[in-house]
């Protein structure tokens, strides 16, 4: 049986139009156009201040980076509200656990944040362990964070698969030794994806039939 290492922000949790509206409201005093999903996805990638100095067309300055990151969490977990999870989220879970898979969530979202929601959403117990980001972490990078979260899962990374909506996702998987499956339903374009040389699935009931 394989272990399934799932992400939450724009894969199990359909969170796009808030990421979208939460980013506009932030670069709103820049004087930035606004932009739309198919906008964000062209210039998305991750880490996200790499994302930032894309729209702004230079790199951040000292302190811009903590103050953008600040003011976008506070649009965004009141914009969240509204969201829930992706359509086929619930169906994609319940099916790999009936086959006899184990999973995990590993997300780069707070983590007091995260285990709320996902407890709220009604998917907790399946998870044999959730981890998002403390406060004492900075973000980047997936990679660190999923050898960190197998280590403490006590799983063979060989055996582990990671489903996520951007390369990051990817990237942290094969750097931990496991494989992935990308989701092209998230915040990452298909041709972006596509681009790594692993499977990607427009849906996440999809991702089955590559385990």
């Amino acid at each position: 049986m394989a272990h399934i290492v799932w992400d939450w922000n724009g894969t199990l949790f359909n969170d796009l139009d808030a990421i979208v509206d939460a980013t506009n409201e932030i670069f709103a005093s820049y004087g930035l156009p606004i932009v739309d999903l198919a906008g964000f996805r062209s210039v998305y990638t991750r880490p996200i201040w790499a994302c930032y100095e894309r729209m702004l067309g230079r790199a951040l300055e000292d302190g811009e980076w903590e103050r953008l990151d600040a003011a976008f969490h506070n649009s965004y977990h009141r914009l969240m509200e509204r969201c829930r999870l992706a359509a086929d989220a619930r169906h994609a879970i319940d099916s790999l656990a009936g086959a006899g898979h184990s999973q995990s969530l590993l997300s780069m979202w707070h983590h007091d944040r995260l285990t709320v929601a996902v407890r709220e959403h009604g998917i907790g117990e399946i998870f044999r362990r959730v981890d998002g980001l403390r406060p004492e972490e900075a973000g980047g990078s997936k990679a660190e964070f999923m050898v960190r979260h197998l280590t403490r899962l006590g799983v063979d990374p060989s055996e582990v698969i990671a489903i996520g909506d951007s390369v990051d996702d990817a990237v942290a998987a094969r750097h931990a030794g496991a494989r992935a499956i990308l989701y092209a339903g998230g915040m990452q374009g298909r041709a972006e994806l596509d681009r790594f040389g692993v499977p990607v699935v427009e849906r996440l009931t999809e991702v089955s039939a590559y385990i």
